[in-house]
C-alpha cells in the first residue's frame, strides 16, 4: 500500500458527495447510495487519504423544484443525502482507522442555528475524545449554505421591505453574525446577543450602486426620512441572554474549523476569535487564491501558528482512466470522454442548459487522462505544500470503478508526482 501523507509535502483529501442523482438512467436508492460512501471511506482510509470532507445537505433538492422561486429546477434526485454530518461522522470513525472525518460543508443557518450546531460540535468531540489517545480529527467546514431554500424554513427570510431589497448583501451579514456566535461558544464562552456585533449596512456591501439605492428607498419609505441614509441599522438575527455550552471541558485538539467563504472581511473578523481556516470549494481564479494565502499569512489566529499553504483544501476533480485492457492514449481519451459527459451533465442539470464556457472552465478545475497524464497536470497546477481534495464519485455510481480510480491516484499517480518534483 502507498501512503500518500508520507511521499511528498502535499497533502492528499478525498470528497464524497453521496450524490443520488440519475447517471446515464441509473438512480441508486438511498440505501445503496449509503453502502457506496463507506466502500469508498473504507478504501480511502486503507489507501491513505488524510480527510474524508463529506458533502452535506439539507431538505429534498427534489422538492424545492415545486417552490415558487427555485434554486436549481432542473436538478433531478437529490444534492446530498448526508443531512446530518454528526452521525455519519461517527460511523466513518468507528468503521475506519487512520482517516479524519471533515463536512463540506455545514450550514451554521439550519438545524437550530449557530448555538445549536456549536452545542452538537462540543457534544460530539466530547464523545470522540474519551479516548485518551484518539487523535482523529473532525474538521468542521462551515458555512451560510450553497441553497438559500435550505436555510427558509429556519426563518432565515426577510423581515421587513427594507431587509427584502438588501437580501443577497444581508444574508452574508446574518451568516457573519451567525459566525461570531458560533465560534465565541466553541470557545466555551459564555455571551448573549448583547455582545455579538451589530450589523450595518451600507454601500460597500452592494455590488452596484443601483442596488445600494433601492435598500435606501426602502429605508425612507419604511422609517419616513426625508433624504437617503448612508447607513442603516439592522436588527439582530438571534436574541439570547447569558447561554454556554455543555459539555464544557472537551479537548478542542480534535477539533479543525474550516470557513465556507471567500469574503475578505469574514475571513478577518472569525480569525480575531479562533484559528479559523478557508476553502477552495469553487471554480476561483488562482489570483484569489494567492489573494487569500497572502491575506491569511497575516491575518489567521496567532494560536494556529503560522499559516500554511495546506490549510486551504482545494477541491479538485480527478478523471482518471487506468482500466485494463487499453493503450495509454486510449486511456487518455476514455477519460476526456468521461470527463465531458460528467460536467455536461452537471451543469445541464443544475442550470438546465449547457453552456460550453463553463463546461470548459469546470474542465481547469479538474485533472484528466492517464496516470502519467494527472501526475504532469498535478505538478504544473499545484503547489507542492497545497492540499487537494480530490473528488472521484462526481457523476460516477459505479463504486467499484470509483475504488480503482482512488486506488491509481494513490498507488501511481502520488509516487510520479514525487519523481517529477525530484
Amino acid at each position: 500500500m502507498v501512503e500518500g501523507r508520507i511521499l511528498f509535502e502535499m497533502k492528499i483529501d478525498i470528497f464524497l458527495s453521496i450524490c443520488q442523482t440519475p447517471v446515464e438512467g441509473e438512480m441508486p436508492t438511498e440505501q445503496k447510495m449509503f453502502e457506496h460512501f463507506f466502500e469508498q471511506v473504507k478504501a480511502a482510509d486503507e489507501l491513505g487519504f488524510e480527510t474524508a470532507w463529506v458533502a452535506q445537505a439539507h431538505l429534498s433538492t427534489e422538492i424545492q423544484k415545486n417552490n415558487k422561486n427555485p434554486v436549481v429546477p432542473h436538478w433531478k434526485g437529490e444534492v446530498g443525502l448526508c443531512t446530518d454530518f454528526f452521525q455519519l461522522a461517527h460511523l466513518v470513525f468507528l468503521s475506519t482507522e487512520k482517516i479524519n472525518v471533515g463536512s463540506a460543508v455545514m450550514s451554521i443557518l439550519t438545524h437550530g442555528g449557530p448555538i445549536g450546531i456549536a452545542e452538537r460540535v462540543g457534544a460530539f468531540i466530547a464523545l470522540h475524545g474519551l479516548k485518551k489517545e484518539e487523535k482523529r480529527k473532525l474538521r468542521i467546514g462551515f458555512s451560510a449554505g450553497r441553497f438559500e431554500f435550505m436555510a427558509r424554513p429556519y426563518g432565515i427570510v426577510p423581515r421587513d421591505s427594507v431587509e427584502e431589497e438588501a437580501w443577497p448583501a444581508l444574508r452574508g451579514q446574518i451568516f457573519s453574525e451567525a459566525c461570531e456566535i458560533f465560534l465565541r461558544l466553541i470557545n466555551g464562552e459564555t455571551i448573549n446577543s448583547n455582545m455579538i456585533s451589530e450589523t450595518v449596512l451600507e454601500r460597500k456591501l452592494f455590488r452596484s450602486d443601483e442596488d445600494w439605492k433601492r435598500v435606501q428607498i426602502a429605508a425612507m419609505e419604511r422609517d419616513s426620512l426625508e433624504k437617503m441614509p448612508e447607513k442603516i441599522e439592522i436588527p439582530k438575527r438571534y436574541n439570547f441572554e447569558d447561554v454556554k455550552n455543555i459539555p464544557q471541558n472537551w479537548n478542542r485538539e480534535l477539533l479543525d474549523l474550516v470557513l465556507g467563504s471567500h469574503d475578505p472581511e469574514l475571513q478577518k473578523k472569525v480569525n480575531k476569535i479562533r484559528p479559523v481556516k478557508t476553502f477552495n470549494l469553487s471554480i476561483t481564479p488562482p489570483e484569489v487564491i494567492e489573494k487569500t494565502h497572502e491575506r491569511m499569512m497575516e491575518h489567521y489566529h496567532p494560536e494556529g501558528g503560522v499559516w500554511k499553504r495546506e490549510y486551504m483544501p482545494r477541491t479538485i476533480m480527478i478523471f482518471i482512466n487506468d482500466e485494463n485492457g487499453l493503450s495509454e492514449k486510449e486511456k487518455t481519451e476514455q477519460a476526456k470522454c468521461e470527463a465531458e459527459k460528467a460536467l455536461n451533465s452537471y451543469w445541464g442539470a443544475l442550470e438546465g442548459t449547457i453552456d460550453p464556457m463553463k463546461v470548459s472552465k469546470a474542465a481547469d478545475n479538474a485533472v484528466i487522462g492517464n496516470t502519467e497524464d494527472i501526475a504532469k497536470q498535478m505538478v504544473e497546477r499545484f503547489h507542492s505544500e497545497d492540499c487537494v481534495m480530490a473528488w472521484f464519485d462526481f457523476f460516477n455510481h459505479d463504486s467499484d470503478r470509483v475504488i480503482r480510480n482512488m486506488e491509481a491516484f494513490m498507488k501511481k499517480v502520488v509516487p510520479r508526482i514525487k519523481e517529477l518534483r525530484k
